[in-house]
């Protein structure tokens, strides 16, 4: 028997990537702490869309990470007391070469559930109104909840329901299984899974260099109610060209020339429009893309009015006012989405390296806990 103290696992980090493996380690019975520097989750895992994105994801092992996912957020939704906000994505065609992409992406295993919409179609089921559109992708694998919401939800269920205990304003200084030594004090745990978010300096700074990681900052905004209800979160042909599910794709390339030609300044800002909906009507529209170890704080109003400029051609040239301003930053590595390290042999540690911690955290944290504890994935699953 475990003294109160001691645990078979100590997760460093309170973001959705850690809240995951919490879930996983819980669901098999393990003894859990949960240790973060805050006193709530406060970066990635609250300054994004909520958009829990399966279409588009990486072609293979990332798609169906996204597809498990999706599935284990449908699970705790309703323990949690998280409400699915919209369900499915309508990716918009802006320009033929974008329609020849979405074409063959429902060609592939991918597509399977999803659909081509005609132009004559985006008003009725996406509300979109744009002149010349060539049509659009309709998926129907997506969620969307409201991240400031439903992480606080995600760490009071596994709190309440599942009995894993958070040391909160708490700093890790160092990990030597069983010692985590803290800013208060020693913890005792068998196994240790640091889940840094985009800190590359704490813990295992060398490791995490040797992956080549920097940081992604990105600009986000909320627009005041527009008067309609989105049935689903819209993307258009800026996403078709970033997001490597449609990009890899041998029918992107001619997409992208056209916006190379069309849109250069959205490119190099690395711009695509995502637009989702709140319970209240607001939208949260994005996003940029800007690399740096360490990026600048401030948000630039050119880069929001080329995010507005695609806003609009979508919406038929208005776009409602903005009522809020906000940046994030990840972790971002260019040949990777996401990497497991073995600092030590009972330590592992877990970076998403691709803005998808939302999309894809459950599934992997289901393959690191059950690799760390000698269990085969189906073993995990099972007792989920």
């Amino acid at each position: 028997m475990k003294s109160p103290e001691q645990f078979d696992l100590a997760i460093v980090g309170s973001g959705i990537v850690g809240l995951a493996h919490a879930l996983a380690a819980a669901r098999q019975g393990l003894r859990t702490v949960v240790i973060d520097r805050d006193a709530r989750a406060n970066g990635a895992s609250i300054r994004n869309f909520g958009f829990i994105t399966v279409s588009g994801q990486e072609r293979g092992e990332v798609w169906r990470r996204a597809m498990r996912s999706r599935d284990i957020w449908l699970e705790i939704a309703g323990p949690a007391g998280i409400e699915i906000l919209q369900r499915g994505t309508v990716v918009v065609a802006r320009r033929p070469e974008a329609r020849v992409v979405v074409e063959a992406f429902l060609r592939t295993e991918m597509g399977e559930g999803c659909q081509l919409f005609e132009p004559a179609d985006m008003e009725k089921h996406a509300r979109v109104s744009g002149k010349g559109l060539s049509g659009g992708l309709w998926s129907p694998h997506e969620l969307r909840v409201e991240s400031r919401d439903a992480i606080p939800r995600v760490a009071a269920l596994l709190a309440n329901r599942h009995g894993v205990e958070f040391r909160r304003n708490t700093a890790v200084r160092s990990v030597a299984p069983p010692v985590v030594t803290t800013s208060r004090g020693d913890i005792l745990a068998d196994k240790v899974i640091v889940c840094p978010g985009d800190d590359l300096t704490t813990l295992y700074p060398e490791r995490i260099a040797l992956q080549g990681v920097t940081r992604c900052k990105l600009q986000m905004m909320r627009l005041a109610d527009p008067g309609i209800r989105l049935p689903a979160a819209l993307m258009s042909d800026l996403g078709l060209a970033r997001y490597a599910g449609y990009a890899a794709l041998p029918e992107a390339a001619a997409l992208r020339s056209r916006l190379e030609a069309d849109q250069r300044q959205a490119l190099d800002n690395g711009v695509h429009l995502i637009v989702v909906q709140g319970i209240d009507g607001t939208l949260v529209v994005g996003d940029s893309h800007h690399y740096a170890m360490t990026p600048d704080p401030f948000g630039s109003d050119h880069v929001d009015e080329i995010i507005l400029d695609e806003f609009r051609a979508i919406f038929g040239g208005i776009a409602p006012p903005v009522i809020e301003r906000w940046t994030g930053t990840y972790a971002s590595a260019p040949d990777k989405t996401m990497f497991v390290d073995a600092p030590q042999d009972d330590v592992r540690l877990v970076m998403i390296t691709s803005g998808t911690g939302a999309s894809t955290s459950f599934a992997i944290a289901e393959e690191v806990v059950g690799e760390l504890f000698g269990m085969a994935p189906s073993e995990v699953r099972k007792t989920a």
